[in-house]
C-alpha cells in the first residue's frame, strides 16, 4: 500500500522533509540548516549544491526515520523559497553561479532605471508585479552579465533558467524534466499572468532571450519521476507551489476573501480574490494564488523581507536568547512599549519598497534591557503585517479574520499582540507548517487522494483563536510609533 505522502519545503535557512498519511497527519520530519553566503552589502547567495544535498539528505532521513520505504510513498509535493534564481547547464546539471536568493537587492540600481525609463506600467500590467530586484529577471540579466560561461552556454542554447523547485525536480529526475508551476512561474517578472505564458516582451526587455525556461504546470500535476536512485524507488512528483502558495492552500483559503499570514524568514499575507486579478494601487502585488485543472485563482500579497530572520539575527548576530523557545517569556518581561525595532536588513518590502533603507533599534534609554528589544523584534513583525493590511483595505479588501502560520505561529505572545494591533481575530491552525502541508495536499489532489478542495478544506482544524485585548486607543498610539520609527530609516517615498 501506498499510504504516504513526501514533501519537500526547501527554504531560505534550511531544507525540510515531512511524512504524512492519508488524512494530512505529520507522521515524521526532517531539517537541516545550511549557509547563507553575502559577498556584498544587499547581497544574498547560497550554493546550489547545499539546496540539492540538504533536500536529499533530509529525504532519506524522514524515510529511514519512519522505517517506511520509497515505494509505500504515493506522491511527492515540492515547495519552496520563491524569487530565488539558479542557471545551470542543460546537460550536465552543473550551476554557472551561485543561486542568487530572493533577498537579494544587488540589481536595485538597474531596476531604478527601467522604472525611470517608464517601464514599469507594461511589467506591472502583464505580471502583477513591481519592478524590484526581489524578482527573478534580473538575477538571471545579472548572472548572464557576469559570468562567460552562462554566455557560452546561452549562445549554444544549453543554459537552462529555474527557480528553486524546477532546479530540484531536474535534480530529483536527473535532468529527465525541466518543468515549474504557475504561482511559481508568477514571481519572475516574464510570466503574462493574464494569458499564463512566457511573455517573450518582457524577456526581451530584461535582455534574457537564448534561456531555457521550465514548462509551466498546473500546481497539481505531473512533474515526473524521481530517479529510483536517489530514494530507492520511483516515486511521481504530483504538487509544486511557491512556499506562500502552498501556505494558502494548507490553510484552505479557497474562498475570494480569506486571508493568510505565513511567518517564516520573511512574511507573506496573501488574500485570495477569486478568478478576477486584483489591481493594487497601494504597491501590493498581483499575483496566483494556485491552478488547478487550468483553472487559475488569483491573490493579492504583501510581501516583507525581513520576519524570522529578525528573531535569528538576535540569537546569532547580538546572542541575545539560545533558542527561539526563550522569546516569549523574555516578552512578556518587558515593560516598555516605546522601543521599536525595525527590520530593514535588506531594505523595505511592501507597500514601502525601499531598497535602501537599513534597519535600526528606535526609543533606546539607560533601562532598555534584552526583554525590550526581543519584545520589539517580535512585535516588528506584527507592525509590519499591520502596514499590510492597512494597503489591502485601501484597495477595498475587508476581512474580520486572519489564518497564521509559519514558524514564529507557535509564539502566543506574537499571535496575541498581532490580534491586538489589527484588533481583529487571528486564528491558528493545529498543524503550523503549511506550506509543506499545502503540496502535500496539492499532490494527493492529484492522485485522486482527494476528490475537491473541499475534502482539504473538512480537514482544516484551529489550534487556537487568539482576540484583541488591548484598548483600541493603546493599539493605535503603538502603531503610530512604529510608523515614525520606519520614517527614520526610509530612503525614499
Amino acid at each position: 500500500m501506498t499510504d504516504y505522502l513526501l514533501a519537500i519545503d526547501q527554504g531560505t535557512t534550511s531544507s525540510r522533509a515531512i511524512l504524512f498519511n492519508r488524512t494530512g497527519d505529520r507522521v515524521v520530519q526532517a531539517q537541516e540548516e545550511f549557509p547563507q553566503h553575502f559577498p556584498n552589502d544587499g547581497w544574498v547567495e547560497h550554493d546550489p549544491t547545499d539546496l540539492w544535498d540538504s533536500t536529499l539528505s533530509v529525504c532519506r532521513k524522514v524515510l529511514d526515520k519512519a522505517g517506511v520505504m520509497a515505494s509505500q510513498v504515493a506522491s511527492i509535493g515540492i515547495t519552496n523559497q520563491r524569487e530565488t534564481t539558479l542557471l545551470w547547464n542543460i546537460e550536465t546539471g552543473e550551476p554557472v553561479y551561485n543561486a542568487i536568493v530572493w533577498q537579494d537587492r544587488r540589481t536595485a540600481d538597474y531596476c531604478k532605471a527601467l522604472e525611470d525609463k517608464g517601464f514599469a506600467d507594461i511589467v506591472h500590467s502583464k505580471t502583477g508585479l513591481l519592478i524590484d530586484s526581489y524578482f527573478s529577471a534580473t538575477k538571471i540579466r545579472w548572472v548572464l552579465q557576469h559570468s562567460l560561461l552562462a554566455q557560452q552556454l546561452a549562445a549554444e542554447g544549453k543554459l537552462a533558467f529555474g527557480t528553486v523547485d524546477s532546479y530540484l525536480i531536474w535534480c530529483l529526475t536527473d535532468g529527465e524534466v525541466h518543468k515549474t508551476d504557475a504561482t511559481n512561474a508568477a514571481r519572475t517578472m516574464v510570466f503574462n499572468i493574464h494569458d499564463q505564458c512566457w511573455d517573450s516582451e518582457l524577456i526581451q526587455l530584461f535582455g534574457i532571450e537564448n534561456i531555457i525556461f521550465p514548462q509551466v504546470m498546473d500546481s497539481s500535476d505531473d512533474f515526473g519521476l524521481v530517479n529510483d536512485r536517489w530514494l530507492g524507488a520511483p516515486i511521481p512528483i504530483n504538487g509544486v507551489a511557491g512556499d506562500q502558495q502552498a501556505a494558502l492552500v494548507g490553510q484552505a483559503c479557497f474562498k475570494p476573501g480569506m486571508v493568510k499570514s505565513t511567518y517564516g524568514t520573511g512574511c507573506f499575507l496573501i488574500l485570495n480574490t477569486g478568478d478576477r486579478p486584483v489591481v493594487s494601487k497601494h504597491k501590493l502585488l498581483t499575483t496566483i494564488g494556485y491552478r488547478i485543472n487550468g483553472k487559475v485563482s488569483y491573490a493579492l500579497e504583501g510581501s516583507i523581507f525581513v520576519a524570522g530572520a529578525t528573531m535569528q539575527w538576535l540569537r546569532d548576530g547580538l546572542k541575545l536568547f539560545e533558542d527561539a523557545s526563550e522569546t516569549k517569556s523574555l516578552a512578556e518581561q518587558s515593560n516598555y512599549d516605546n522601543v521599536y525595532l525595525v527590520p530593514a536588513f535588506t531594505g523595505l518590502g511592501a507597500p514601502y519598497w525601499d531598497p535602501d533603507a537599513r534597519g535600526a533599534i528606535v526609543g533606546l534609554t539607560r533601562d532598555t534591557g534584552i526583554s525590550d528589544i526581543v519584545s520589539a523584534g517580535l512585535r516588528s513583525v506584527c507592525y509590519q503585517t499591520k502596514d499590510l493590511v492597512d494597503a489591502m483595505a485601501k484597495d477595498g479588501a475587508e476581512f474580520n479574520s486572519l489564518r497564521i502560520d509559519g514558524g514564529m505561529a507557535v509564539n502566543d505572545y506574537m499571535a496575541q499582540f498581532l490580534s491586538d494591533i489589527l484588533e481583529i481575530s487571528v486564528e491558528r491552525p493545529k498543524i503550523t507548517e503549511t506550506t509543506a502541508l499545502g503540496v502535500a495536499y496539492l499532490a494527493a489532489l492529484r492522485i485522486g487522494w482527494f476528490n475537491s478542495l473541499d475534502d482539504v478544506t473538512n480537514l482544516w482544524l484551529a489550534d487556537r483563536a487568539f482576540s484583541p485585548l488591548m484598548p483600541a486607543e493603546k493599539s493605535q498610539t503603538l502603531y503610530s510609533g512604529w510608523l515614525d520609527s520606519v520614517e527614520r530609516v526610509r530612503t525614499s517615498d
